[in-house]
């Protein structure tokens, strides 16, 4: 079997050193949309150095996203690549990540599950600097093909849907060229670019980053219900549910709780065809 579970998450953690500046911040953040109005002085927080704060979702580009990929290569780890896919996320911050940085980057396979005909690989990144943790990143990647080794169907504990009307809904448009900027922060998948391989893909064109849909949302609930201020977000999971086409629009769904901000998204020019499930953002 192309994934030996054992081997995978006995496997010593592949370490690498990252380092990000203002430059890095602010790209990002260009590409989740930011900037607009360019002066609005709420979007100044995210895109001018001398006001700016950091997204936690940066987590899961911090050092180009090298992370993931170490985790993909690990031992006992050796699957064919156009049968994964990302489905879900959850980035938790053990303090504000700062603007400039360097830290220690450790990546492992924390866990494999058996879902019949798939395998799911918990791929964890952790990073810590000289003042200690920074944050620990989980992606849970489908491997199709890959279950039925008899392994623990894992974790399927899921957020309860509210019965109620979602306290705030806002919208939020995908530009023509956001995929194009989003991907210089690291995922250079040509699936997101190149029409021909998009094709090849099934797809009549280039598709989103999901992490640039989880991103966007986040700035979204942040801008919202936390006062602009990221440091206040301390956890952000998801699942990805479905693909979103740059020129598209994101209808952002939330409810609040007791520290706590569920929330739904969904391609409003496709019948509100949902995209992000399962969405949980744990606050201060």
């Amino acid at each position: 079997m192309p994934i030996d579970a054992v081997a995978a998450v006995a496997a010593e953690p592949r370490r690498a050193e990252i380092g990000w500046d203002h430059k890095d911040i602010q790209l990002y953040h260009l590409g989740l949309g930011a900037g607009s109005p360019a002066t609005d002085p709420d979007e100044l927080r995210y895109t001018l150095e001398s006001r700016l704060q950091v997204l936690p979702s940066f987590a899961t580009v911090a050092g180009a996203g090298t992370g993931m990929a170490g985790g993909l290569s690990s031992p006992g780890v050796e699957v064919d690549l156009a049968a994964v896919l990302h489905g879900g996320q959850t980035v938790r911050v053990h303090r504000p990540i700062p603007v400039r940085g360097r830290a220690v980057q450790t990546s492992k396979v924390a866990a494999v599950y058996d879902k019949g005909k798939a395998a799911v690989l918990v791929l964890r990144t952790e990073a810590s600097d000289d003042d200690g943790p920074l944050w620990t990143n989980d992606s849970q990647i489908f491997v199709r093909g890959e279950g039925g080794f008899g392994g623990e169907r894992g974790p399927s504990a899921r957020p309860v849907p509210p019965e109620r009307a979602p306290d705030h809904t806002v919208e939020r448009a995908i530009r023509e060229d956001q995929a194009l900027l989003y991907r210089l922060s690291g995922d250079w998948n040509p699936l997101h670019a190149d029409p021909e391989f998009a094709k090849l893909a099934g797809f009549d064109r280039p598709i989103l980053h999901g992490l640039c849909t989880y991103g966007m949302t986040l700035k979204a609930v942040t801008d919202t219900l936390l006062d602009g201020d990221a440091t206040r977000v301390t956890a952000y999971s998801t699942r990805f549910a479905g693909v979103v086409f740059p020129g598209e629009t994101l209808r952002i769904r939330m409810w609040s709780g007791d520290g706590r901000i569920q929330v739904a998204v969904s391609a409003v020019e496709r019948d509100d065809a949902p995209v992000l499930v399962d969405t949980l953002v744990e606050h201060s």
